[in-house]
């Protein structure tokens, strides 16, 4: 069922996001952003002509954290990151697979990043929601929904890219692909967030009902454990069993701060109604620290890498130095997210357990929350960070058609309250149903492309030789 394609116009343009409350993690507050949205151009052979499209909002100071950076200037690498993406999948002029493009500009993406220092987890962005868009064409080119159209692998994901796998490994994972009916939602808890009462952790008017919960860390180990404590405390007061994960965002220094932390969840009473449900800890330490230090002794628990997953090798590295998951994000690449997916499952086989999880809070209404849910409920992700809609109003400032449009379309997946159009959340859960019933990635219709902006160009960087 692999078809082939080549790409003839990617155009991308941008709306203003503002949030309905600030959002806090590790060092960074989020108060406004930006959405992204790219629309491609394909002809696929034999198939004819096709339009996708992909939405993604620009997360300032994650993908690239240096601190000398503006919030500005880390979102100026994506825009950049965008830009070299767009030339090189356009300059490939033959007849290729999806995922065989994808493969023959990444290298390339990459290194012209690097010249121009922009960090290989930014650097990605660019082909990951170029990938996302032609994907989308060329399910609707072939006229199969995601689910049936990556169980046949419509786009020929090989392992060129992975030598530690073969090519049957992934075919193989791929075909025995079910969706996912029902995907919970793991409802964020922010550094700023209201713990105790009303509005607080445990308060369904904010929760939605939601049975898991990630919380965000500091660093501060002391800090860190009081604020559990008293979240825990929240949490014990649902009338139905919790989960929980942990996600320090790259705020813990080194594996001593680390152990103080796990020394009180191994020991601290007040601690025990999060360690006793807890799930796994999420990119503790710093990428590059994170990339040289053995876990030892605290490879017994589940810890996994997010921020650190900045190639095609980072989860085998990881898995080395005692991690047992991997964060998917369609913001690092779809593609990858499938690969990781496979690994986990082949490496779990011979003695386990390994695992990929849900993780992006950024997956705005409409198209982005749509595909990223559609990629977690075909690799296996039963639960996911899914928060986007919480800290954004709904829709948002989206025009009233459009979001309309989406409602229409996926009656099971948004809903109308408060004037505005929102996500359905059922029990806890997101419905799968409607985003596998047409072509396409994840959904039957398209933004409004007329009511958006171009994508901003980044500034230009002025050069030493230019300033003398």
């Amino acid at each position: 069922m692999t078809l082939r394609l080549r790409v003839n116009d990617i155009a991308f343009f941008e709306r203003p996001l503002v949030f309905a409350r600030p959002f806090r993690f590790g060092a960074v507050t989020i108060t406004a952003s930006t959405q992204l949205f790219v629309r491609v151009e394909i002809e696929v052979e034999g198939k004819g002509w096709a339009t996708g499209a992909s939405a993604e909002m620009l997360a300032p100071k994650w993908f690239d954290k240096r601190p000398h950076l503006t919030d500005a200037q880390s979102l100026d690498g994506l825009r950049r990151s965008l830009a070299v993406a767009r030339e090189l999948y356009l300059a490939s002029r033959g007849f290729e697979t999806a995922f065989g493009l994808h493969a023959r500009c990444i290298g390339p993406q990459l290194a012209a990043c690097a010249a121009e220092d922009i960090p290989q987890l930014a650097a990605s962005f660019g082909p990951a929601e170029i990938d996302k868009a032609i994907l989308d064409a060329l399910l609707r080119a072939a006229g199969v929904n995601f689910f049936d159209g990556m169980t046949g692998n419509i786009a020929g994901i090989d392992a060129r890219l992975t030598p530690d796998l073969d090519d049957r490994a992934i075919t193989g994972f791929l075909s025995a692909r079910k969706r996912i009916d029902r995907v919970a939602v793991r409802h964020t808890v922010g550094m700023d967030d209201k713990v105790e009462g009303e509005g607080g952790v445990a308060d369904t008017n904010e929760n939605a009902g939601a049975r898991y919960f990630k919380l965000k860390l500091n660093g501060d180990p002391a800090h860190d454990a009081a604020r559990l404590a008293r979240i825990g405390n929240e949490l014990a007061r649902l009338p139905y069993g919790i989960k929980v994960s942990l996600d320090a965002n790259e705020q813990y220094a080194d594996l001593t701060a680390l152990n103080a932390l796990v020394d009180r969840l191994d020991h601290d009473v007040a601690l025990r109604p999060i360690s006793a449900n807890l799930l796994y800890i999420e990119q503790p330490m710093p990428r590059d620290i994170t990339k040289t230090s053995p876990l030892g002794k605290l490879a017994t628990r589940s810890f996994i890498i997010d921020e650190a997953d900045d190639s095609y090798d980072a989860f085998p590295a990881a898995r080395a130095l005692g991690y047992r998951g991997i964060s998917s994000k369609s913001c690092k690449g779809i593609y990858k997210s499938i690969i990781n997916a496979t690994r986990a499952a082949v490496w779990s086989a011979d003695g386990g357990p390994y695992f990929i999880s849900g993780e992006d809070l950024t997956c705005q209404a409409g198209l982005g929350v749509q595909q990223d849910l559609a990629l977690g409920a075909l690799i296996g992700v039963t639960h996911a960070e899914r928060n986007g809609h919480h800290y954004v109003d709904g829709f948002a400032d989206t025009p009233a058609e459009e979001a309309d449009a989406f409602l229409t379309a996926h009656p099971d997946l948004y809903t109308r309250a408060g004037g505005k159009v929102r996500l359905a959340i059922h029990d806890g859960d997101l419905l799968t149903g409607s985003i596998a019933a047409a072509p396409g990635f994840a959904s039957s219709v398209h933004p409004d492309w007329s009511t958006m902006q171009p994508l901003q160009r980044p500034t230009p960087r002025v050069s030493q030789e230019q300033t003398v």
